[in-house]
Formats: C-alpha cells, structure tokens, sequence
C-alpha cells in the first residue's frame, strides 16, 4: 500500500470517527423524544394531569428544542460547533436525572425544558458539523448517520421502556429503589449522555468555523488531518469563499439589494415544516396510546413500537447506501408519494372501524390494515424526509448564512413538532383517529407538490459552491 493510499485510508477513518461522535448527539435526540411515549400513563397518575395537561407534559420538552435550535445555530457562529455540543451534553445529563426525580408537573417541564435545549441545539449542530467536515461525495451518507442515530435512540428508549415496564409489571409500578418504572426510564439517558460527553473531547472544532474566526494555522491543522495533502486546497477554497463576506449575522438571510428574505430560506422553512406536519412524531411519542386506543394492551403497544423503531433503522440504512448516489430529491418524492398512501390507507382503517363502550376503537378485520400501513408509513418517513431534510438543512445554505438558516429553520421545526405533538390527545378526543391522521394524510400530499416545485439537487456539490 502506498503511503497516499494510507494516508485516504486514515484520513476517512478519521472522519467517519468523528461523524459518529457528533451524532451521539443524535441518538440522545431520539432516545430523549422516545422516552416519553411509555411514560405518560407515569405521568397522568403522578401529576393528576387530563388530555391538554398530558399533552403538554409529553411537547413541553419541544419548546426547549424550539429555542434550543435557534439559538444553537446563532451561538455556533460565535463559540463554534463542537463547543455547542459540549453544552448540549451537559443539559441531556441534567434533563435525564431531573426528569426522573420530579415530583411536580411544573418541575418536570423545567427539566424536559431543559433536554430540549439540549436536543435542539443538538439537532441542528450534529449535521451542519458533520457536513462541514465531510467530502462532498460522501457527505450525504455521512450526515444520513446522523438520522441514524437519531431513530437508533428512538429505538433503544422503545426496547428500554418496554423492558423496564415488563420486569415491574406495568409503568407505574415501582422497580428499583422503590420509584416507579417510567422514571427509570429517563434514568437509562445518563449513559449514553455521559459517553456523548466524554468522546466530545477527542474530535476537533469545524475547520469552517476555525477560518471564519481567523484561526487559520488551526484550521490549516484540522484540514490536513480531514485531507492529508488536499487540505491545503481546501482551505484556499474556504478563504475565497470568505474573503468578500463578514462575519455572520441573522439579517444575511434577506437579499442585501431587495431586503426580501432569500429563496433558499424560504425552501429551509418548508422542509422543516412539512417534515412535522406528516404527523410522524405522534407515532413516536404517542405509539403507546394510539394502540392502546386500539384495543391493544399495554405490553402490546410497547411492543409495536419496538418493531417500528427496528423498521424505522432498516429504512436509514437503505437512504444511508443510496443518498449519494440516486440524490436527495428523488427520495424525497418517493417518500411523500409513499406517506400520502399509507396515511390514507391509515385513515380508511380507523374510519371503519367500531367504537368499544370505553370509547376504544374495535379494529377487527381493518387491525393488520392499520398496523402494516403505520409501519409502512414509518419506513417511507425514515426512509426520506427523516434522514434527507436534515442533509439538505446541514448543506444547501452557503457558508455565510449556514448557522442563521439552521437557526430558523430548526425553531419553524420544533415549533410545528410542539403544534403536532400538543394538540394529538385534544383532536383524539374531538375528531377522532381518523380525523387526526386525515390531516396528516393531506400534508403528506402538499409535500409532493412542494418538492416538484421547490427542491433542487445538491448531490456532490461543494458547500463552497452553495448558492443562497
């Protein structure tokens, strides 16, 4: 092997390294937004709490996500990536342990308040480092990890919640030390928090960000360890791209000549927004009682939502393999012609089915119906607008405004995920399953249309070439 050869070798080594510690913070994402789905029948016996004070308890972590994102990317621009990362660590350790020792409503908002800082800044640093730090040609695939993570999370609280209700018996039964199950179940958090943490400390800051800053020796220094030899290049290209701007600032998202906003932000906003108003995070938090309201037990529910989680990995491995090279368009459009027919197949189910004196759906023959179409409908979701959104999100702003893009486009996100996830138990209880997901089926099919009309490709396109 020549050294150059050995050189490519070590240096994508070096990369996929530090693109899977940057997305651990994915995985606390989804294992922070999992959690809460086997816990809120815990919650509605100890805090006392109805629909609209469940939903509230279940989204309140949202608003945290909301400001979170928004201020990580702003914050990012002035201390750097890897430096909000290392916030966001600290905050998912305290949310975990003070989420399980609350012993009030209010308190336990504060906490997951609190893991929602932590989530949004995560959610939006994890794939904008990982993008700034990746090859164009692999860079899809590299920042597809980070939807990975994410629904591994997802997955590891659904199998954790399910096994902690199992051995106790129930949620809210006590397990060990004599506290009830669903607050072990935030507990689980703490060690990948702790791990996130920790191998924070062995990855280097964005060689972007090291330029912007002037740090140009150190950024010369991640560059080389990223490229070997092409370091040099790269970090001529980053300097170009730079040298006619300044330092970044929230009003670059309007056309310096017009004052408009720019297009691009506008298309950052739709993907953002149409990714939550598919309705994929009521499955998250709310499988457990969407099944439940079903007609499943309890243990069944749990159940399913384990096997979602698993079908929700399979699907991101396939994106993972394919992104970079079919594009992300095309697996957008594929996704939302998929989620358009499995929501409505969705809703034709609930729809025929009878209604149990306990106000309970009786599926009868429409029960594999609905199943097979929820869980189709998870795969198209993951296998598309989960991964893809955040990709684009990480890589179609220019350099300049990358951080201010994030920003907005991850507080419209988490608010219209905050919009979605409240307001589930209150359509549940007025216009029913079916009506809930008919909204959901409707915004799968605005989604098609917005990306015929708006998304273009950004296949093996430098960022340096962005155009805003």
């Amino acid at each position: 092997m020549t050294s150059s050869s050995s050189e490519r070798t070590t240096n994508g080594a070096f990369i996929l390294f530090i693109s899977i510690v940057a997305t651990i913070g994915g995985f606390l994402f989804g294992f922070d937004s999992g959690v809460i789905n086997g816990t809120v029948d815990g919650l509605q016996v100890a805090f006392q709490s109805e629909s609209v004070g469940t939903g509230f308890n279940v989204s309140s972590m949202l608003l945290g996500c909301a400001v979170g994102a928004f201020f990580a990317g702003r914050l990012a621009d002035k201390f750097g990536r890897r430096s909000l990362l290392l916030v966001a660590a600290v905050l998912f350790i305290i949310s975990a342990w003070g989420s399980g020792v609350s012993a009030t409503g209010g308190e336990f908002v504060v906490y997951r308040i609190l893991g929602g800082l932590a989530v949004g800044a995560a959610s939006v640093m994890a794939p904008a480092y990982i993008a700034e730090v990746s090859p164009a040609k692999y860079r899809g695939m590299l920042t597809s990890i980070q939807q990975i993570a994410i629904i591994s999370g997802l997955f590891a609280a659904f199998l954790s919640n399910y096994i902690l209700a199992d051995v106790a018996a129930g949620s809210t039964q006590p397990l060990w030390l004599d506290y009830a199950a669903w607050r072990w179940m935030f507990w689980m958090e703490l060690c990948p928090a702790f791990l996130f943490l920790t191998m924070l400390l062995f990855i280097p800051e964005s060689p972007r960000f090291l330029v912007v800053k002037g740090r140009t020796e150190k950024a010369r220094e991640v560059l080389t360890r990223l490229y070997g030899v092409e370091g040099q290049l790269k970090l001529k290209e980053i300097q170009d791209t730079l040298a006619t701007d300044h330092q970044p600032k929230l009003s670059d998202l309007k056309q310096p000549d017009t004052g408009k906003v720019r297009p691009i932000v506008w298309i950052g906003l739709g993907l953002a927004t149409l990714q939550q108003l598919v309705g994929i995070n009521v499955v998250f938090y709310y499988g457990a009682v969407l099944w439940q309201a079903v007609g499943f037990s309890e243990s069944d529910a749990l159940l399913i939502n384990v096997i979602s989680g698993a079908i929700s990995i399979a699907a991101c491995l396939v994106t993972l393999a394919i992104i970079d090279k079919v594009g992300r368009k095309p697996l957008l459009m594929w996704g939302s012609v998929g989620m358009t027919i499995t929501l409505a197949a969705l809703v034709v189910a609930f729809g025929n089915a009878d209604q149990g004196t306990d106000g309970r759906l009786i599926m009868g023959d429409w029960g594999p119906v609905a199943l097979v179409a929820a869980n189709l409908y998870v795969f198209c979701f993951n296998f598309s607008w989960g991964p893809v959104m955040w990709v684009m999100l990480g890589e179609m702003f220019p350099n300049q405004i990358r951080g201010s893009g994030l920003a907005v486009s991850g507080l419209i996100q988490w608010l219209t995920n905050f919009a979605i996830t409240w307001t589930f138990p209150m359509m549940l209880a007025g216009v029913g399953l079916a009506g809930a997901y008919g909204f959901y089926a409707v915004c799968a099919f605005l989604s098609v249309l917005f990306v015929v009309r708006y998304i273009y490709e950004t296949r093996g396109r430098e960022l340096e070439d962005m155009q805003g």
